[in-house]
């Protein structure tokens, strides 16, 4: 074996990541899986790779028997001591066969196998990159974006993954070679390799972007409850803190809107409202409705979680929201059926 070829390995584990050791293992198994053909598939060939002293070996490996019956597994007790007279029955010699030995057909299977196993490698290595990033924020480059389906492809890393139309944020215009942020909410290891479902509209990515911006959350002093989202319009946010002195919602916020607003403009705009949350479910929903007051909280099935709830008249359309966003982003913030009523009882129009 030539100095080029562990050259060439040694750049493999540099550029690729991949281990030479896991390679070596893989080109021995190779090299031995060509040459057994020689000798209709017998477990008699084996092949050592030493990089240390730039050389690789392959061996055929012979029991020494008194009469032989398999010349492709065999050598009589005569021949053998031939090689070396220490030899005796039941021992096993190994013969060092030349580069003509392995033959053009077994160096051609060898090199398939060899690349196969790099490719495997490869998958590997990146499926577990994704796996350590799984359910995290990773900061992606934009390669390309599909003209037809809007679909745009990734670079994580090393790896490639799809950022599919649904799961971007509305109106969103990428450019080729553009850093954003994305969510990694599944890995799944598929036929053609490992996949990531990848996602800008999932709540799990605005969690992610206050715990990296806010200290306090970071650090485990204020708990983020729960997260509702309606990806590209609005967020609500339920918080509380663990250290009385520490308000969580002011924490959230930061000194004049500074990390609240950093969050908003990498979600392009997204409103976010950020509320206490309480075991108190009456209190809890009250504050998920906000901007908009709340009167009342009557509490009809709490098994079920259904509950009423009456705001000023001046204040129903505001806590019903537009398309009535206000009312489902808080009932799936809270976990409740929440009916909301005007104080005179009266609906208008």
């Amino acid at each position: 074996m030539n100095k080029e070829f562990f050259e060439a390995v040694a750049m493999m584990e540099k550029e690729k990541g991949v281990p030479a050791e896991y390679l070596y293992e893989k080109i021995a198994a190779a090299i031995v899986t060509a040459v057994r053909k020689d000798f209709g598939g017998k477990e008699v060939v084996s092949c050592e790779i030493n990089p240390e002293k730039l050389e690789m070996n392959v061996y055929h490996n012979l029991t020494v028997v008194e009469e032989v019956e398999d010349p492709d597994a065999e050598i009589s007790l005569e021949d053998a001591q031939q090689i070396k007279k220490k030899y005796k029955l039941g021992d096993t010699v190994q013969i060092k066969l030349t580069k003509k030995d392995f033959g053009r057909i077994a160096a051609q299977t060898a090199k398939h196998v060899i690349r196969q196993g790099i490719r495997d490698a490869e998958k590997n290595q990146i499926l577990a990159d994704f796996q350590s990033k799984n359910q995290e924020l990773v900061t992606a480059k934009v390669q390309r974006v599909d003209p037809i389906t809007g679909n745009a492809t990734l670079e994580i890393g090393k790896a490639e993954a799809i950022l599919p139309k649904g799961e971007q944020l509305e109106n969103e215009d990428f450019v080729e070679g553009e850093l954003i942020k994305v969510f990694i909410v599944d890995v799944k290891e598929t036929e053609k390799g490992p996949k990531a479902m990848i996602s800008r509209t999932h709540p799990g990515l605005v969690k992610r972007l206050f715990e990296m911006e806010v200290p306090e959350i970071y650090d485990g002093t204020v708990i983020i409850d729960s997260v509702s989202r309606d990806a590209g319009s609005r967020t609500k946010l339920a918080v509380h803190s663990k250290d009385e002195d520490v308000d969580a919602i002011g924490a959230c916020i930061g000194p004049r809107g500074a990390r609240v607003n950093k969050i908003v403009e990498v979600l392009g705009g997204e409103k976010i409202d950020i509320v206490n949350y309480s075991d108190d479910p009456e209190k809890f929903i009250a504050a998920a409705l906000a901007p908009a007051d709340v009167l009342k909280v009557e509490i009809e099935d709490a098994d079920k979680h259904i509950c009423h709830v009456t705001v000023p008249d001046h204040q129903l359309s505001l806590a019903i929201g537009n398309k009535g966003q206000n009312a489902r982003l808080a009932a799936h913030l809270t976990g409740w059926k929440i009916d909301i009523k005007p104080e005179s009882g009266f609906y208008e129009g």
